[in-house]
């Protein structure tokens, strides 16, 4: 017990320093060096697709979720889809599958769905419990049929900031986890916008940037390499966050 928490410790100071790493080459590569030791370290203590998160009551739910980073959607087309409660939402299942798939909201809710009552924590420090429902993302998967070539999942986000969509990524052991989701529901209620309506990724063993908001799409690839920046996510790209966020 004395070695994990010494290595757990470690890693969680290795990953915090990194945050603030320069955008240079070398130490972009240090940063993607230090993010697959990161999640090496987790997966050798078993904090990979087995291990669950924490989960909580409905009494530990906090009073106010807030939200973070996008808290809408600017534009006109987002504007009309909230106006008609997301009637014309879809999620786009693409890449290496074998049934490339385009799911309504009320496809969505028909899946066998999951609920769970879990802690988000921010990068920036603070934290809350929600309950989320949502179809876990391995059934979706499955449904579309998983290439063997494929290695990452990429989400793909209506969102843009400072001229550039935003869009997260996953390895396929968190993509198939039992309690990532694509969560349509905060607290019973339907996700408000401020939190990503009408679909926004829960992955609950990474910090809050990874659980991307506002959600249309799903690919599957084979490498993260001609991804936008290369470095599998919005702020992974622009500000050298780890990739794999593990907590």
């Amino acid at each position: 017990m004395k070695r994990r928490n010494f290595l757990v410790a470690l890693g969680a100071t290795f990953v915090a320093g990194c945050d603030a790493i320069s955008d240079s080459k070398i130490f972009g590569s240090l940063v993607e060096t230090a993010g697959n030791w990161h999640r090496g370290i987790h997966r050798a203590l078993g904090v990979g697709r087995i291990t669950m998160a924490p989960e909580f009551t409905r009494a530990d739910i906090s009073p106010f979720f807030r939200g973070n980073g996008s808290l809408e959607v600017d534009s006109d087309a987002y504007r009309a889809s909230a106006a008609n409660g997301f009637a014309d939402w879809r999620l786009s299942i693409t890449g290496l599958v074998d049934n490339e798939l385009s799911l309504s909201m009320d496809e969505i809710r028909a899946l066998p769905q999951r609920t769970q009552i879990t802690r988000h924590d921010c990068v920036e420090g603070w934290s809350a419990i929600g309950e989320w429902t949502g179809p876990q993302l391995s059934s979706i998967l499955e449904m579309a049929g998983v290439q063997e070539g494929a290695r990452f999942a990429v989400f793909r986000c209506a969102d843009n900031l400072n001229g550039a969509d935003y869009y997260e990524s996953c390895d396929m052991d968190d993509a198939f986890h039992p309690q990532t989701v694509v969560a349509h529901q905060l607290n019973g209620e339907a996700l408000p916008v401020l939190n990503g309506a009408p679909l926004r990724l829960r992955l609950e063993r990474q910090l809050g940037y990874k659980h991307a908001k506002y959600l249309t799409g799903v690919e599957l690839v084979a490498s993260l390499d001609d991804i936008e920046g290369g470095r599998g996510g919005y702020w992974e790209d622009r500000a050298g966050y780890q990739w794999y966020a593990g907590i």
